[in-house]
C-alpha cells in the first residue's frame, strides 16, 4: 500500500513538473482572474472560474485539480510581472507608486529637505503628535526612518514608544500581519498608546502595551505603510529577507538606544506575524550565538491568532466552522473534498519553484473561500459581527490622520502616500504564504526562549482549534509533557477569562470573548494585558 501512495505521489509529480516546464498552456490562458486581498483573507467576491468549475466535479483526480492550479499560478505570475521592455509607462508609474515611492524628504525631518541617508544609517526624530491632550509633558516618542543596507533604496519606518513605567521594562517590537498591513493599524487601533477620537484628537489608551513595555512598531516588508523603496527589486518575497531586514534594523536601532541593550527583548505580532515571528527569533538567535554584532536579549516571543503551519490550519478550517454553527454538515463534507489536494500541493510547494507554491495558495485557499460563500458577510476576525468594508473594519479615522499636513511634518514623512495594506507587498509574499514556520520553533524551545501563542475564541481565518493544533503537532524534547499536561483556568478579577497549557518554555493560550485584530474595540478588562504583564516578566 505504502508503495502504490508512493507511486501514485511521484507520477503526481512528474506530471506536475512537466506542466511547470512547458509554459506554452499559461501563456495565453486568459480565463483565471486572481484577486489579492490586503488582509489575511479571501473573500466571497474572490472568483476563480476553473475552480467553481471543479467545485461542481469534486470527483475529479488530485492530479487534475493541482494541474488546473499549478497552470492557473503560472499564469497568473506572468500576468503580475510583466518583463516586456514595452511595458506602458503608465503602468508603470502606477506600478512604482503602488510600492511607497521615495518621498521628498529622505527621513524624519519635518518641512525642509533632509540630509540624504547613508545605507545602513538610522534617523530618528523625538515627535509629538497634534492632538493630544494639552499640558502633557515629554513622552519619550520617536518615529525614524532606517536606510536598509543590501537593498538598492528601501527605507524602513518605526516608532517607538517609551515606556510609561519603568525605563527598565521589556524591549517589545510589534509586526503587524497581512501580509503588508502597516503597523499603525495597531498604534492606533490595538494596543498603541492611544487611539484617533471622531473629532481627530488622540485619546489614551490604558491598555497600551507601552504601560509595561518600550514597544517599537515597524512598517514591514519594504512597500508597507510609511516605509518606501524607489525600486521595485527591493520588494520581498520570503520570510529570510523579512528577518533580514529586521534583524540589521534591531542592531542599528540598538546601537543609537544603548540604554535599552540589556533590557529583555521579545518579539510579538498577529494573523501573518505568525510566519514573520518564527523566522525573525531565528534570525536573532543565530546572530547571538555567532556573535554577530550587539547581542539582543531575546527572552520570549508571542504570536496572536497567527498563520504558523498552513497545513494543520488549512485543514482545522471546516471542523471549526462546523463547530461554530456557519456550515451544515453536508457543506462540511463537500468542503473537505478540498484537503486531500490541498495537503499534497503544499508538500510540493518549493519543489517546482514559485509556481508549486502559488498552486498551494490557490488550491488550500478554496477551502476558506467555500466556507465565506456560505457565511456571506460575517467578520472573518470575529464571527459574531458582520463585515463593513473592505478591512471588515473602519478605519477611515486614519487616514484622515495621517492626511494632516501637521501630522506628517511631526514624524516627518514628508509627501509619501501612507499605504494602510499594500497589495503589492501582498501579492509578492503569495508564494511564502504555504510555507511551514514551525520548524523553526523547536531549536528556539530547546534553548529557553519562551514561546506564547494565544487567540481568541471567535477569530476564523487565523482560529484557536488550527493553532491548538499546530502547537500540540510540534515535535521538541517537551512534546509529550505539554501534551499531557492540564489546562488551566486564566483568571482575571474573579472571571474565567480564557484556559492556558504550558510546560517548559512553551505556552498556549485561548481567550473567551476576545478578539485579538482589534484589541481596543473591547471595553472590558484586557485579558491578554494581564498575561503579557506575566509572560514580559517570565
Amino acid at each position: 500500500m505504502r508503495k502504490g501512495k508512493r507511486r501514485t505521489e511521484r507520477n503526481m509529480l512528474k506530471n506536475l513538473t512537466a506542466l511547470v516546464a512547458s509554459k506554452a498552456s499559461c501563456k495565453n490562458n486568459q480565463t483565471v482572474r486572481f484577486k489579492p486581498q490586503p488582509r489575511n483573507a479571501i473573500n466571497s467576491e474572490e472568483t476563480y472560474p476553473i475552480l467553481q468549475t471543479h467545485q461542481s466535479r469534486m470527483a475529479t483526480t488530485h492530479i487534475v485539480l493541482l494541474a488546473v492550479f499549478l497552470s492557473a499560478a503560472a499564469a497568473a505570475e506572468q500576468l503580475r510581472l510583466p518583463g516586456d521592455a514595452s511595458f506602458p509607462a503608465a503602468q508603470a508609474e502606477r506600478l512604482i507608486r503602488s510600492l511607497n515611492l521615495l518621498p521628498k524628504e529622505a527621513g524624519p525631518a519635518g518641512a525642509g529637505d533632509a540630509p540624504s541617508v547613508a545605507p545602513g544609517e538610522l534617523l530618528e526624530r523625538r515627535v509629538r503628535l497634534p492632538g493630544l491632550p494639552q499640558g502633557v509633558g515629554d513622552l519619550g516618542h520617536h518615529a525614524g526612518y532606517y536606510r536598509l543596507p543590501n537593498t538598492h533604496d528601501a527605507r524602513m519606518f518605526y516608532f517607538l514608544f517609551e515606556s510609561r513605567g519603568k525605563k527598565e521594562d521589556p524591549v517589545v517590537i510589534w509586526l503587524t500581519g497581512g501580509p503588508g498591513c502597516s503597523s499603525e493599524l495597531a498604534v492606533f487601533y490595538e494596543n498603541g498608546p492611544f487611539t484617533i477620537a471622531n473629532n481627530m484628537t488622540l485619546v489614551w489608551n490604558k491598555f497600551g502595551w507601552d504601560t509595561i513595555s518600550n514597544i517599537i512598531f515597524v512598517d514591514q516588508p519594504t512597500g508597507t505603510g510609511f516605509s518606501y523603496s524607489s525600486d521595485d527589486r527591493d520588494t520581498r518575497h520570503d520570510e529570510t529577507g523579512v528577518s533580514n531586514d529586521l534583524y540589521s534594523f534591531l542592531q542599528v536601532f540598538f546601537k543609537k538606544h544603548p540604554e535599552f541593550v540589556k533590557n529583555d527583548f521579545f518579539i510579538t505580532g498577529e494573523s501573518y506575524a505568525g510566519h514573520y515571528i518564527p523566522a525573525f527569533a531565528s534570525r536573532v538567535h543565530q546572530g547571538n550565538k555567532a556573535n554577530e554584532g550587539i547581542h539582543i536579549n531575546l527572552k520570549g516571543f508571542a504570536i496572536g491568532n497567527g498563520l504558523t503551519d498552513p497545513a494543520i490550519q488549512y485543514k482545522a478550517y471546516t471542523d471549526y466552522a462546523l463547530e461554530m454553527n456557519l456550515i451544515e454538515k453536508s457543506d462540511y463534507e463537500r468542503i473537505n473534498k478540498f484537503i486531500p489536494p490541498c495537503e499534497f500541493a503544499i508538500k510540493l510547494c518549493g519543489t517546482n519553484g514559485k509556481a508549486s507554491c502559488m498552486a498551494a495558495y490557490m488550491v488550500c485557499n478554496s477551502i476558506f473561500s467555500s466556507i465565506m460563500n456560505l457565511v456571506g458577510t460575517k467578520n472573518y476576525y470575529d464571527v459574531r459581527k458582520e463585515c463593513k468594508g473592505s478591512l471588515c473594519y473602519d478605519f477611515s479615522n486614519l487616514d484622515k490622520f495621517f492626511d494632516d499636513k501637521a501630522v506628517r511634518e511631526a514624524i516627518g514623512v514628508g509627501d509619501i502616500e501612507f499605504v494602510s495594506c499594500s497589495t503589492t507587498v501582498y501579492q509578492a509574499m503569495l508564494t511564502d504564504w504555504m510555507r511551514n514556520l514551525e520548524v523553526g520553533i523547536p531549536t528556539l524551545l530547546e534553548d529557553g526562549i519562551n514561546v506564547l501563542i494565544y487567540a481568541g475564541e471567535y477569530d476564523l481565518i487565523c482560529n484557536w482549534l488550527g493553532n491548538s493544533r499546530w502547537v500540540h503537532s510540534m515535535e521538541w524534547s517537551g512534546q509529550k509533557d505539554f501534551v499531557s499536561s492540564h489546562e488551566e483556568s486564566f483568571v482575571v478579577d474573579g472571571t474565567e477569562a480564557g484556559v492556558l497549557k504550558s510546560h517548559g518554555s512553551l505556552n498556549f493560550l485561548k481567550v473567551f470573548s476576545k478578539h485579538f485584530y482589534l484589541i481596543l474595540h473591547f471595553k472590558e478588562k484586557n485579558t491578554l494585558m494581564v498575561f503579557l504583564r506575566i509572560f514580559f516578566s517570565n
